[in-house]
Protein backbone atom coordinates (compact mmCIF):
# COMPACT_ATOMS: atom_id res chain seq x y z
CA UNK A 1 0.00 0.00 0.00
CA UNK A 2 3.06 2.30 0.87
CA UNK A 3 4.08 1.66 -2.95
CA UNK A 4 0.92 3.21 -4.45
CA UNK A 5 1.40 6.33 -1.54
CA UNK A 6 4.67 6.70 -3.15
CA UNK A 7 3.79 6.39 -6.68
CA UNK A 8 1.28 9.02 -6.35
CA UNK A 9 2.91 11.25 -4.71
CA UNK A 10 5.51 11.20 -7.87
CA UNK A 11 2.68 11.03 -10.45
CA UNK A 12 1.29 14.45 -9.03
CA UNK A 13 4.83 16.03 -9.00
CA UNK A 14 5.84 15.00 -12.53
CA UNK A 15 2.61 16.07 -13.86
CA UNK A 16 3.17 19.70 -12.45
CA UNK A 17 6.59 19.72 -13.62
CA UNK A 18 5.59 18.86 -17.21
CA UNK A 19 3.04 21.85 -16.87
CA UNK A 20 6.11 24.17 -16.02
CA UNK A 21 8.35 22.85 -18.65
CA UNK A 22 7.61 22.31 -22.14
CA UNK A 23 9.37 22.26 -25.49
CA UNK A 24 8.71 26.28 -25.65
CA UNK A 25 10.84 26.62 -22.30
CA UNK A 26 13.59 25.36 -24.11
CA UNK A 27 13.27 26.54 -28.15
CA UNK A 28 11.39 29.55 -27.80
CA UNK A 29 8.63 31.63 -29.84
CA UNK A 30 10.62 32.93 -33.07
CA UNK A 31 10.83 36.89 -32.83
CA UNK A 32 11.06 38.82 -36.48
CA UNK A 33 12.29 42.27 -36.61
CA UNK A 34 11.34 45.01 -39.23
CA UNK A 35 14.24 44.03 -41.42
CA UNK A 36 12.93 40.51 -41.78
CA UNK A 37 16.13 39.31 -38.97
CA UNK A 38 14.76 35.76 -36.99
CA UNK A 39 15.45 35.42 -33.70
CA UNK A 40 14.68 32.17 -31.58
CA UNK A 41 15.68 32.10 -28.17
CA UNK A 42 17.73 28.81 -26.93
CA UNK A 43 17.23 27.63 -23.57
CA UNK A 44 19.09 25.32 -21.42
CA UNK A 45 16.57 23.47 -18.61
CA UNK A 46 17.96 21.37 -15.66
CA UNK A 47 15.40 19.51 -13.74
CA UNK A 48 16.36 17.69 -10.32
CA UNK A 49 13.67 15.45 -8.57
CA UNK A 50 13.53 13.29 -5.33
CA UNK A 51 10.74 11.26 -3.75
CA UNK A 52 11.04 9.33 -0.58
CA UNK A 53 8.48 7.88 2.12
CA UNK A 54 8.09 4.83 5.04
CA UNK A 55 5.37 3.33 6.56
CA UNK A 56 5.14 1.99 10.04
CA UNK A 57 2.30 -1.20 9.40
CA UNK A 58 2.38 -2.52 13.16
CA UNK A 59 0.76 0.55 14.93
CA UNK A 60 -2.30 1.67 12.62
CA UNK A 61 -1.12 1.58 9.45
CA UNK A 62 0.54 5.55 9.43
CA UNK A 63 2.47 6.44 6.41
CA UNK A 64 4.23 9.41 5.91
CA UNK A 65 5.83 10.52 2.72
CA UNK A 66 7.21 13.61 0.67
CA UNK A 67 8.90 14.80 -2.61
CA UNK A 68 11.07 18.18 -3.87
CA UNK A 69 11.76 18.80 -7.13
CA UNK A 70 13.44 22.01 -8.75
CA UNK A 71 13.77 23.32 -12.59
CA UNK A 72 16.28 25.95 -13.59
CA UNK A 73 15.89 27.79 -16.72
CA UNK A 74 18.82 29.02 -18.33
CA UNK A 75 18.98 31.43 -21.42
CA UNK A 76 21.90 30.12 -23.53
CA UNK A 77 21.53 32.35 -27.04
CA UNK A 78 19.39 32.57 -30.05
CA UNK A 79 19.38 31.21 -33.50
CA UNK A 80 19.97 33.90 -35.78
CA UNK A 81 18.62 33.60 -39.41
CA UNK A 82 19.49 36.32 -41.78
CA UNK A 83 19.25 35.98 -45.31
CA UNK A 84 18.69 32.54 -45.85
CA UNK A 85 22.00 32.08 -43.27
CA UNK A 86 21.24 30.51 -39.74
CA UNK A 87 23.81 30.80 -37.13
CA UNK A 88 23.63 31.11 -32.78
CA UNK A 89 24.43 33.68 -30.81
CA UNK A 90 26.06 32.54 -27.58
CA UNK A 91 25.03 34.85 -24.19
CA UNK A 92 26.66 32.28 -22.23
CA UNK A 93 29.48 33.38 -19.78
CA UNK A 94 32.91 34.65 -20.75
CA UNK A 95 35.47 31.78 -21.88
CA UNK A 96 38.11 30.80 -19.26
CA UNK A 97 40.37 29.58 -21.31
CA UNK A 98 42.03 29.99 -24.83
CA UNK A 99 40.58 27.08 -26.02
CA UNK A 100 37.06 28.28 -25.08
CA UNK A 101 37.51 31.80 -26.45
CA UNK A 102 38.84 29.89 -29.81
CA UNK A 103 35.55 27.55 -30.12
CA UNK A 104 33.85 30.31 -29.47
CA UNK A 105 35.52 32.30 -32.14
CA UNK A 106 35.61 29.27 -34.69
CA UNK A 107 32.21 30.20 -36.14
CA UNK A 108 32.80 34.12 -37.04
CA UNK A 109 36.59 33.13 -38.05
CA UNK A 110 35.05 30.32 -40.89
CA UNK A 111 32.15 33.01 -42.42
CA UNK A 112 35.39 35.80 -42.61
CA UNK A 113 37.36 33.25 -44.40
CA UNK A 114 34.57 32.27 -46.92
CA UNK A 115 33.97 35.96 -47.43
CA UNK A 116 37.62 36.61 -48.35
CA UNK A 117 37.79 33.28 -50.67
CA UNK A 118 34.45 34.57 -52.22
CA UNK A 119 35.95 38.03 -53.15
CA UNK A 120 38.68 35.93 -54.58
CA UNK A 121 37.15 34.26 -56.77
CA UNK A 122 34.88 37.10 -57.99
CA UNK A 123 38.38 39.25 -58.91
CA UNK A 124 39.28 36.39 -60.93
CA UNK A 125 36.10 36.27 -62.65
Amino acid sequence: MEENKISEIMDVTMTKIKQLVDSNTIVGEAITTPDGIVAVPISRVSIGFASGGAGNAGKGNTYGGGNGGGVKVEPVGFLIIKDGNCRMLNISAAPHTAADRLIEMLPDLIDRVEGFVDKAMEKKE
